[in-house]
């Protein structure tokens, strides 16, 4: 008879779960800390490994905490969301290509949001105050000068 194996969890789905974990606390979380947020699911090494990942990526921070270490994200979600955003548009050689690609698939509401986003950011005032926002990033996207989210 076949082995049967568990379906494979989506790509990115156990980083999510402890980026959540990790939001969810609001202050460092050990590896076991994570696990028993997460209900003991993941094995303490595989958690480990996650944060680990998670920290070589830039999105979570580390202390030391006894022998090992602490966690806390290094953003919020939609900081995290900008920032892969700006890593895939940084891979791409044709940088206006992707862009014009990514605004054309825009909703009418979503283009509407990024006018005024680029507009405010523009006139200089900041839309996303109290947020992990980067000054004047917005404003270089406008300009077609390698800016965007980070």
């Amino acid at each position: 008879m076949p082995e049967t194996h568990p379906a494979r969890r989506p790509p990115g789905e156990l980083e999510a779960s402890v980026l959540a974990a990790l939001w969810a606390a609001g202050g460092p979380l050990t590896p076991a800390d994570v696990q028993r947020d997460l209900g003991r699911a993941l094995a303490r090494t595989t958690v480990t490994t996650i944060l680990a990942r998670l920290h070589d990526k830039g999105a979570v921070a580390r202390t030391r905490s006894g022998r090992g270490y602490a966690y806390t994200p290094t953003q919020d979600s939609p900081g995290l969301a900008a920032r892969r955003m700006r890593t895939e548009l940084d891979k791409e050689e044709d940088r206006e290509t992707v862009l014009a690609r990514f605004v054309s698939q825009l909703s009418p509401d979503d283009e509407q949001l990024l006018r005024a986003l680029l507009d405010d950011a523009e006139a200089g005032t900041d839309a996303d105050a109290g947020t992990d926002a980067e000054p004047g990033t917005a404003a270089e996207a406008g300009t077609g000068e390698g800016g965007g989210p980070r």
